[in-house]
C-alpha cells in the first residue's frame, strides 16, 4: 500500500487496534492519532514515514499498551508525555532518527520490551542515564535496545541490577566506556547480550560465565584486556560468540571446546599467543565462520583441522602458523572463503583444496609455499578471488585457471614463476590480475608488456622418427578398442536380453552386500513404526545394520521397492544406476543394496542409504499440526539453496554422463543431522550422454506428465522432451515455496493463480507483504533488516526466474547457483563484519 495515511481512520473513535506495518506510507502521522483514547494498539512501523511525534502523544492513551513506530524515518524528541501511557508493555522507536536524550520520565514506564536502537539519542554523564537507573525497578522487563546510538558517558554499574527476567540487553554501536559491570551474572535469563562497538576497558568478568542460557555475546570492538575467562566453558548454549578487535592476551581456552551449540567463533585482533586448541577444530557446529586472525598465534594446524566440515569462514591469517597445510582441510566442503596469509606455513600447496568446489577466496598470500601452482585449482569453478603472492612458488601458471570464468582477481605477484602467461579469463583483465616479481613469464596479452616466448623447433630428424613410432601404435591402439567396443555391445545385448540388474560392484567397495534377512531383522519386519515415508515406487524404512565385521549397529535408511507397481522395476534400475556413476557432496550417497527374494519367493529389491536424522526439507517447511517442529532460519534456507543448487548444476554440467534428475522437491531434499542438504530420489532420473549448459539438450524423447503435481515443468504435461530446463522449473517452484511458506498446491492458487504468479506479482516492491514472515523475525531489532530483505528479494528472484513458463526463459542451474552463492555470502559477510 502506498501513499498517506488517510486522515479518515482517525475520527474513529472506538478503535482499540491500529497495526499497518511494511506498507509504504509516507507523510507524516496526523496527529489526531494519538488522540484516540480507546486505542490499545498503535502501530505504523517499517514505513517510510517522516515528521516527529506530538510532544503530548501520551497524554490522551491511558491504555496504550504497544506502541509500534520502529523502522521509519520520524526525527525530532522522544515526548516525556509517554510516560503518560502508564499501561504500555511495548515501545518500539527502533530504527528513526529521534535524537536528544531519553526522558529520564520513560524510565518510570515498566514495559516488556523498550527499542530505542538506530537512532542518534545521546548520554554525556550520569544523569542522562537515570531513565535506565528506573529500569532496574521494572519486574516485567524482558527486551532493552539502545543499539546504534550516540549514547556515550560511563555504562552505570546498576545495570547489574536489572531484573532477572531480562532476555536482550543490548548498548552495541555507541560510545560507552567504562567497565563491564561486575555482577553482570547474575541476570539469568539473558540470551543476548550485546556490548559491542563502543569504548569499554578492563577484563571481563568472571562471573560472565553464570549466565548459562546466553545464545548471543557481542563484545566485539571495545578496549577489552585480559585473559578470556574460562567461565566462557559453561556456555553450553551459545551461538555466537564475538570478542574480535580487543586487546586481549593469553591463550585460547581449551574449554570453548564445550560451546558444542556454536555456529561463529570470532577471537580475530587481539594479542592471543600459544596454539590453537585442538578443541576449537573439533567444534563440528560451526556453520558460519571461524575467524582467530590478526593473533600471535602460533603451532601447526592440526589434521583434525578437516573435522570443521559445515563452516563456510575459516580465517587464521596474519598470525605465527607454521608447517604444511593438512590434506584434511580439503573435507571442509562448505568452505566458502578461506584465508591463511600472513603466516610461516611452508611445503607445497595441497592439491586436494582443489576438492573445495564452494570455495570462492583462497588467500594463501605472504606465506613460504613452494613448488608449483596446483592445477587442481582451476576446478574450483565458484572461485572468484585467488591470492598467492608473496611465496617461493615456481614453475609455469597452470593454463586452467584462464578457464574459471567466476576468477576476477588474481594476485601471483613475487614468486618464482616462468613460462607463458595464458591470455583467457582473468588473463585478459589487467585490472584483477597482478603478475609483477616474477622475471621468467613471458607472454600474455600485449597490455602486460611481457617479453615474447621463445619455442625451440623440433628436429626433423626427431620428428619423423616419433611419426614412424607412433603411427603403427596408434593403429594397434584403435585395432583393440574397436575390439573391445564390440565385446561391450555383444555384452550389453545379452545382459538386456536377460533384463539382468546393472553391476553392483563399484557401489561403495567397503561395505558388504546385505541379505534379505539382515534388512528383515534391521527393521523389526519392516515394522509401520519403523516406517519414515512412502511413495509411488516403494517406502522408507529406519533401520539398525551391522555395515562391517569390526563396527556397531549403524542407522541407515532402507528404501524398499514395491514391484507391484508398474515401472518400479525401471526405478530401481534407474536410482541404482545414477547412484553408481555419480558422486557429489550434496547428492545422497547410496551404502549398499540388496536384489533378493523375500520371504514369500516374490523379487525384492532396496537401496540402502545412510539414516538422515533431520528428514526432508518438507517437514520442515510443513510441519503437521501434532509436530514441534522449529521454522528454519534465513541462514539455514540459503545454505540448503545453494548446496541444492550446486547438486542439479553437477547433475547437468559435470557428471558423466549427465543426469536430469525430473522430480526435484522438499521431500525429495534430505537433511543431515548439521543440515548439509542431500538430493534424493533419482528413480525417474534421466541419462543424457552430454553436458547441459544449453537449454536445447534433452534426451530426444517426449514425455507425459514426469514429476510431481506442482513442481512439474508445464511443458512435460504437454509431451514436452525432458530437459534441464526442467529440473530449472522445479528447483524455482522449491525456491518460493522455501521463502515464502506456501506449497505450490496450496487452496489459495486457483483460478489461474500460481506459486510463481503470486511472486511475480509481488516482485520487488512487495515481497515483504508474501515472504514467510518468521524469516524477518529474528532481525525486527536489528539494523541488518533491510540486508536480510535484500537477501530474501534475491532469492525469490532467482526463483522467479527458474520457473517462468517458457523453458527458453529459464534460468540455467550453473547461473542460479553463482547467484545463490553471492546471496548467501552477503548474509555471511553481514555476520561475519558485524
Amino acid at each position: 500500500m502506498d501513499g498517506t495515511i488517510p486522515e479518515v481512520l482517525s475520527h474513529l473513535n472506538h478503535l482499540q487496534h491500529i497495526q499497518v506495518a511494511r506498507n509504504n506510507f509516507s507523510g507524516t502521522i496526523p496527529p489526531l492519532f494519538f488522540n484516540i483514547s480507546s486505542l490499545q494498539i498503535l502501530g505504523f512501523g517499517s514505513n517510510k514515514l517522516q515528521g516527529s511525534i506530538p510532544p503530548d502523544a501520551g497524554a490522551n492513551l491511558p491504555i496504550l499498551k504497544e506502541l509500534h513506530l520502529g523502522n521509519n524515518r520520524l526525527s525530532g524528541m522522544v515526548p516525556s508525555s509517554l510516560a503518560n501511557a502508564t499501561d504500555i508493555e511495548v515501545l518500539s522507536l527502533a530504527r528513526n532518527n529521534f535524537q536528544g536524550m531519553v526522558p529520564s520520565e520513560i524510565g518510570k514506564l515498566c514495559p516488556r520490551r523498550v527499542e530505542l536502537g538506530g537512532n542518534r539519542l545521546e548520554a554525556k554523564d550520569e544523569e542522562d542515564w537515570e531513565f535506565m537507573r528506573s529500569f532496574t525497578n521494572c519486574t516485567r522487563l524482558q527486551l532493552l535496545d539502545l543499539n546504534n546510538n550516540n549514547i556515550g558517558g560511563i555504562l552505570p554499574g546498576y545495570v547489574a541490577n536489572f531484573s532477572r527476567q531480562i532476555q536482550w540487553l543490548s548498548m552495541a554501536g555507541n560510545k560507552i566506556s567504562g567497565v563491564i559491570p561486575p555482577g553482570i551474572g547474575n541476570l539469568a535469563s539473558l540470551v543476548d547480550l550485546e556490548f559491542a562497538g563502543n569504548n569499554l576497558q578492563g577484563v571481563i568478568p568472571k562471573d560472565i560465565g553464570r549466565l548459562q542460557n546466553l545464545m548471543l555475546l557481542w563484545l566485539q570492538e571495545n578496549r577489552l584486556s585480559g585473559r578470556i575467562p574460562f567461565s566462557f566453558g559453561n556456555f553450553t548454549q551459545m551461538l555466537t560468540l564475538a570478542l574480535s578487535h580487543n586487546q586481549l592476551d593469553g591463550s585460547i581456552p581449551k574449554r570453548l571446546g564445550n560451546l558444542q551449540r556454536l555456529t561463529s567463533l570470532d577471537l580475530s585482533y587481539n594479542r592471543l599467543t600459544g596454539v590453537i586448541p585442538d578443541e576449537i577444530f573439533t567444534l563440528s557446529s560451526l556453520t558460519d565462520f571461524l575467524s582467530l586472525s590478526g593473533n600471535y598465534l602460533s603451532g601447526v594446524l592440526p589434521p583434525h583441522a578437516g573435522s570443521l566440515k559445515h563452516v563456510a569462514r575459516l580465517d587464521i591469517s596474519r598470525n605465527n602458523l607454521s608447517g604444511n597445510i593438512p590434506e584434511a582441510l580439503s573435507d571442509c566442503e562448505n568452505l566458502v572463503y578461506l584465508t591463511l596469509d600472513g603466516n610461516f606455513l611452508t611445503g607445497s600447496i595441497p592439491k586436494s583444496l582443489g576438492n573445495l568446489k564452494a570455495l570462492s577466496i583462497l588467500n594463501l598470500s605472504r606465506n613460504a609455499f613452494s613448488s608449483n601452482i596446483p592445477r587442481e585449482l582451476g576446478k574450483i569453478t565458484s572461485l572468484q578471488q585467488l591470492y598467492l603472492a608473496h611465496n617461493n612458488l615456481s614453475g609455469s601458471i597452470p593454463l586452467i585457471l584462464g578457464n574459471l570464468s567466476s576468477l576476477i582477481e588474481l594476485d601471483i605477484s613475487y614468486n618464482h614463476l616462468d613460462g607463458e602467461v595464458p591470455s583467457l579469463g582473468v588473463f585478459a583483465n589487467l585490472t584483477g590480475l597482478s603478475i609483477l616479481g616474477n622475471d621468467g613469464l613471458c607472454g600474455g596479452i600485449p597490455e602486460l608488456k611481457l617479453p615474447s616466448c621463445y619455442i625451440k623447433p623440433h628436429n626433423k630428424q626427431i620428428q619423423q622418427l616419433l611419426l614412424m613410432i607412433l603411427l603403427p601404435v596408434g593403429l594397434i591402439v584403435t585395432s583393440l578398442f574397436l575390439l573391445c567396443s564390440l565385446l561391450f555391445l555383444f555384452k550389453r545385448k545379452i545382459t538386456v536380453g536377460k533384463m539382468k540388474i546393472p553391476s553392483l560392484d563399484k557401489i561403495d567397495e567397503k561395505y558388504p552386500r546385505v541379505s534379505y534377512n539382515e534388512l528383515f531383522h534391521a527393521t523389526d519386519g519392516f515394522a509401520p513404526a519403523n516406517l519414515i515415508g512412502s511413495g509411488k515406487y516403494g517406502s522408507v524404512f529406519k533401520g539398525n545394520l551391522s555395515l562391517s565385521v569390526s563396527d556397531n549397529d549403524a542407522t541407515v535408511a532402507i528404501k524398499v521397492f514395491n514391484f507391484c507397481q508398474s515401472g518400479s522395476s525401471r526405478s530401481f534400475m534407474a536410482e541404482l544406476e545414477v547412484l553408481r556413476q555419480v558422486k557429489h557432496r550434496n547428492l545422497i550417497n547410496i551404502i549398499t543394496s540388496c536384489s533378493s527374494i523375500d520371504s514369500r519367493g516374490n523379487d525384492f529389491h532396496a537401496l540402502v542409504f545412510k539414516f538422515m536424522p533431520n528428514y526432508s526439507l518438507d517437514k520442515w517447511l510443513h510441519p503437521a499440526a501434532d509436530e514441534q517442529w522449529h521454522k528454519l532460519s534465513l541462514v539455514q534456507l540459503l545454505n540448503i539453496a545453494v548446496q541444492v543448487a550446486d547438486a542439479l548444476d553437477y547433475l547437468h554440467n559435470n557428471s558423466q554422463p549427465s543426469i536430469i534428475h525430473c522430480d526435484l522437491k522438499p521431500s525429495n531434499i534430505i537433511l543431515g543431522s548439521d543440515w548439509t542438504a542431500y538430493v534424493a530420489d533419482f528413480g525417474i532420473s534421466k541419462l543424457v550422454g552430454e553436458s547441459m549448459d544449453r537449454y536445447m539438450s534433452n534426451s530426444g524423447n517426449s514425455v507425459g506428465i514426469r514429476g510431481t503435481i506442482g513442481y512439474v515443468a508445464p511443458e512435460y504435461g504437454e509431451g514436452g522432451q525432458v530437459s534441464a530446463a526442467g529440473d530449472s522449473y522445479s528447483f524455482g517452484i522449491t525456491l518460493l515455496e522455501m521463502f515464502t511458506g506456501r506449497a505450490p498446491t496450496d487452496d489459495m492458487f486457483t483460478q489461474g493463480l500460481s506459486l510463481h504468479l503470486f511472486a511475480d506479482m509481488a516482485f520487488p516492491d512487495k515481497i515483504s507483504e508474501i515472504i514467510d514472515p518468521s524469516l524477518l523475525q529474528p532481525f525486527d531489532n536489528d539494523a541488518r533488516l533491510d540486508t536480510a530483505l535484500a537477501c530474501i528479494t534475491s532469492a525469490i528472484r532467482v526463483g522467479i526466474s527458474c520457473s517462468k513458463k517458457a523453458p527458453l526463459k529459464r534460468m540455467s542451474m550453473k547461473n542460479a547457483a553463482v547467484e545463490l552463492h553471492r546471496t548467501r555470502d552477503s548474509v555471511l559477510e553481514e555476520y561475519f563484519i558485524w
